[in-house]
């Protein structure tokens, strides 16, 4: 019997232990939840961006002028000066180039003296036209007479205005000499040399307008259409912060053999002094009609029948709030929405059923989409 009793006695004891370890153990859980509950639940978060449906589509591209001028000499001649140099910015009217100007005022004085003495036969006629008229009148010549005088009057004034047009064509010539801008540009190439012969229209200088440049790109054959309808837009690779708008003013309407690209001129009506010419650039294509979406993951959407919704978690308080959105599109492992929460917005993308508004929230991680 005494080994039976303390059998007994031994068990109830451990029953007893049984039952303390187990409430030990959940007192010991509750006091962590409750640690837990006020610093707030850890969530994990996506930032929320809005941005355009279809893609944005890249190309690297070169600034150029719209206008390259080929100026030359409108007479021939030998170079005497070339005053510019590559690189060089000029104005309009700033003297570029001279020619050797010894033979062009011989025939600038040659045109002058046969202007005088297209004058003085002119005189003479005059005077013989007139005599002959006169004695007309007193019928001390005949109608032949006067005829005779008259022509050779007429030949002279003739005489005298091709006289009057040389010398203004010699004058003309002269001012040639001088090979002068006519528009604000960079000088780009210089192909003469002083001593060197040139003759009418020959190349001299080139020159870019700096007021109107362009950048120039290769469009893939799948994206002519694109680059047509898109908006475009050009950063600088040395100012990437800056956006300059782009018009398309021209495409190639064959393709380049070799790439398989067509060339595309794109204007920039923006464009300051800080666009240079030969700088590269980043033109960026946009499809103008597209609606701005910001991409999510459907473990964040929350519904209970009434249409979806995001909680939208503050990073600062803790505080959470259940919004609703408007949904575009569903994918494999995302979801799109137009509306309903703002640029920025930390949205809780996990456990989104299990949280209360009234919750606390702490954020342990966060996602960029």
């Amino acid at each position: 019997m005494h080994r039976i009793q303390k059998f007994i006695n031994q068990r109830n004891g451990l029953v007893v232990l049984a039952l303390i370890v187990p409430a030990l153990a959940l007192g010991a859980c509750s006091k962590q939840q409750a640690a837990e509950s006020e610093k707030g639940r850890p969530v994990l978060v996506a930032t929320v961006h809005y941005a355009s449906q279809s893609p944005q589509r890249s190309f690297v591209g070169t600034i150029r002028p719209r206008v390259e001028t080929d100026m030359g000499f409108r007479v021939p001649g030998k170079v005497a000066k070339r005053l510019v140099e590559v690189g060089q910015v000029v104005d309009v009217g700033q003297p570029l180039a001279t020619l050797d100007e010894v033979d062009l005022k011989l025939q600038a004085e040659q045109a002058e003296a046969e202007l005088s003495a297209a004058t003085g036969v002119l005189a003479q006629a005059s005077a013989a036209e007139g005599r002959a008229n006169d004695l007309r009148g007193r019928g001390w010549s005949t109608q032949a007479q006067v005829d005779q005088t008259k022509a050779a009057a007429d030949e002279a004034r003739a005489r005298l205005n091709r006289a009057e047009r040389s010398v203004e064509l010699t004058k003309n010539s002269l001012s040639y000499a001088n090979l002068l801008a006519d528009t604000r540009g960079v000088v780009t190439a210089t192909l003469i040399e002083p001593g060197q012969v040139v003759a009418s229209g020959q190349t001299a200088i080139r020159v870019a307008r700096s007021a109107e440049k362009e950048a120039v790109v290769a469009i893939p054959e799948t994206l002519v259409n694109f680059a047509k309808t898109g908006e475009a837009s050009v950063t600088l690779w040395s100012e990437p912060g800056k956006k300059y708008v782009a018009k398309l003013r021209e495409i190639a309407p064959a393709a380049d053999p070799a790439t398989r690209t067509y060339l595309a001129k794109f204007s920039l009506p923006g464009a300051d002094d800080a666009v240079s010419l030969g700088m590269t650039a980043t033109l960026t294509l946009a499809d103008p009609v597209t609606e701005r979406v910001a991409r999510l993951p459907l473990s964040a959407l929350f519904s209970q029948g009434d249409g979806p919704s995001l909680y939208v978690a503050d990073p600062k308080t803790g505080d959470v709030a259940l919004k609703p959105v408007t949904v575009k599109a569903y994918e494999t492992a995302d979801v799109l929405i137009t509306s309903g929460v703002e640029e920025g917005a930390s949205v809780v993308v996990l456990g989104v059923q299990k949280l209360d508004p009234a919750q606390k929230v702490r954020v342990v991680s966060s996602l960029s989409f």
